[in-house]
């Protein structure tokens, strides 16, 4: 099984590829996307990361707090989509 996990509080020059670099020294991440404005496509600053089933409770007490660019990023569980 996968889980999702939400990455907030980053920085706003945070790519894809280094929301993978930060995470991936706790576990694999089998995905990572940034959440860009579609008017702009600049960052929103939060992101979602997806992870085994198995490695998502040590990533977020690993990475929980994390500073990343200067910035103290959130990381949780993330809940479904509001329809």
């Amino acid at each position: 099984m996968v889980k999702t996990l939400y990455v907030g509080n980053l920085p706003w020059s945070a790519s894809n590829e280094q929301l993978v670099q930060a995470f991936e020294a706790c576990a694999p991440i089998i995905s990572a996307r940034m959440i860009l404005d579609r008017e702009t496509g600049k960052s929103k600053g939060f992101g979602f990361i997806e992870v085994a089933d198995e490695d998502a409770e040590k990533v977020i007490k690993s990475m929980h707090g994390y500073s990343l660019g200067e910035r103290s990023i959130t990381v949780s569980e993330a809940r479904p989509k509001q329809k």
